[in-house]
């Protein structure tokens, strides 16, 4: 897909209507997948055409698995080992009162428009199916500063201009409202690590919910969030103190 056709998908009043409901309301799900949507071009495109070029990306799109159902059997991931990702993600989601299908849900608000192939269709929804089995693969909390490092992992991985205006927008937020915290050295470590790791898109994460998390870590080359969770502990009160 050339430049102009790219262009043509982009629906950038939507995102500025969708970016100011998000600043209104932080917790509002459903803008974020606004957003990305109105900002999407054919990020979706090339990131198929990119994992065809993988023999384990295609053979994934060949199989299309399905990663929902097996992250909603809250029975099956509790008796899968104690250290597992999937014991790891079950408390995750228990401890925040979140749900797979939540994120389904909350997608669902942003219409799609356009027309998606198969393949386009599998990974979008497998993309945002595996969110919050990020966030315990990195170590990213659902706090606010958690929330941008995550994007930026995620950007770095699968580059989409509907998240990276997020994280522009973030982190300008968050430099008002917490200038004790180093947002965008927070932001840049996810960025690199992101880049650093293999691309989450390549694994068949439904064969290793069962695997010990730490030894899926360093499989996959992910860093440990060291200026986040420093960030994380500092409070205002430490950062006037110290200067």
């Amino acid at each position: 897909m050339n430049l102009i056709e790219d262009i043509r998908y982009l629906r950038p009043l939507q995102a500025w209507r969708s970016v100011r409901a998000l600043i209104a309301d932080p917790d509002n799900t459903g803008e974020v997948f606004k957003i990305i949507q109105a900002l999407k071009g054919a990020s979706l495109a090339r990131a198929v055409a990119r994992l065809r070029d993988i023999p384990e990306g295609a053979q994934l799109l060949r199989e299309k698995p399905a990663i929902l159902p097996l992250l909603s059997d809250r029975p099956a991931l509790r008796a899968l080992p104690e250290g597992s990702l999937g014991r790891a993600y079950l408390a995750f989601v228990e401890s925040q009162q979140l749900s797979a299908d939540g994120l389904v849900a909350a997608s669902e608000e942003a219409p799609r428009g356009g027309e998606r192939t198969a393949e386009e269709n599998w990974l979008g929804n497998r993309l945002r199916d595996i969110h919050d089995l990020q966030h315990v693969l990195c170590g990213y909390g659902r706090d606010e500063l958690g929330e941008l490092c995550l994007l930026a992992f995620m950007n770095a991985q699968t580059p989409s201009r509907g998240i990276a205006f997020i994280i522009f927008m973030g982190r300008r937020t968050f430099r008002q409202q917490a200038p004790h915290i180093d947002v965008d050295a927070c932001v840049e470590e996810g960025r690199r690590t992101g880049e650093a790791a293999r691309w989450f898109a390549t694994v068949n994460w439904e064969q290793r919910l069962a695997q010990p998390l730490d030894a899926l870590r360093a499989e996959l080359g992910i860093a440990k969030p060291v200026r986040y969770r420093n960030a994380v502990n500092i409070r205002p009160m430490d950062a006037s103190a110290a200067a």
